[in-house]
């Protein structure tokens, strides 16, 4: 298993690969990277090179280097918490449908004032968080359950709009367990949020799952509410247009806020 684990995860990822090597940073790195090995490990390049192992083998790491290996693989490890490199693969970015609106710098604040008789429950996440990307589908399936007129999902890319980030109190921190964060506002103004943030401005564990989303921010009465309140508007009778009297632009105004 301990073979077929990479060798599974790099099949799986070779699209993503062939992308990744298409860039000529990284694939410069990748030859980097192989050229310090190459030169390190086979003779007769490794019997020029100086050692500071007991036994005096120039073609083995010594003790300084083990180190600086050990540090960096425990960089990949915190920057990929879930996962070691190449063991396993970051969940694929979610292409299926949806009812979500994506926000910018510019629009989210707009939208949220623009009618305060709708409900918003937005996320805000980052393309290069594992969580997000698991999160997404989830998400997704919510907004095809819930979205109505009163009740709207929508999601803003706070890796890309840090202006958000700030503005909205949410981290985005390679270390920071505040991504995703769904923040339910009501009246254009923020209501709840998860996860929530202690005193100390830490991130209070929570699982994103759509059981816990649908109970933590009630949804099911959240969706009742709304349709009771688009049937509501509905019902509301239009008064006749009369001719070369204002009346007309009364019953424009009933028609708009139908």
């Amino acid at each position: 298993m301990a073979v077929l684990a990479p060798l599974i995860a790099l099949v799986y990822s070779v699209p993503r690969l062939s992308r990744w090597l298409a860039q000529p940073y990284y694939l410069l790195s990748a030859l980097l990277s192989a050229a310090f090995l190459l030169v390190r490990k086979l003779p007769p390049l490794c019997h020029g090179l100086p050692t500071q192992r007991e036994d005096g083998n120039p073609c083995d790491f010594d003790w300084r280097e083990v180190e600086i290996l050990m540090f960096l693989s425990a960089i990949v490890m915190m920057k990929n918490r879930r996962s070691m490199f190449l063991m396993t693969c970051k969940p694929p970015l979610y292409m299926g449908p949806e009812y979500i609106k994506y926000f910018n710098d510019k629009t989210i604040d707009e939208e949220l004032e623009r009618d305060k008789r709708v409900t918003w429950i937005v996320e805000f996440f980052a393309n290069w968080s594992n969580d997000c990307q698991s999160f997404a589908p989830i998400y997704a399936d919510l907004s095809l359950k819930y979205n109505c007129t009163g009740l709207n999902f929508g999601k803003v890319d706070v890796g890309r709009y840090t202006h958000v980030s700030t503005r909205y109190k949410v981290s985005t921190s390679p270390l920071t367990k505040q991504l995703p964060t769904l923040i339910l506002f009501q009246g254009g103004k923020e209501v709840m949020r998860r996860p929530q943030i202690d005193k100390k401005g830490r991130a209070v564990s929570w699982t994103f799952s759509e059981e816990n989303v649908i109970r933590e921010f009630n949804l099911n009465e959240l969706y009742q509410r709304a349709k009771k309140l688009s049937k509501a508007g509905d019902n509301i009778p239009e008064e006749q247009p009369v001719a070369s009297t204002p009346t007309t632009v009364s019953d424009g105004e009933n028609k708009k806020d139908k």
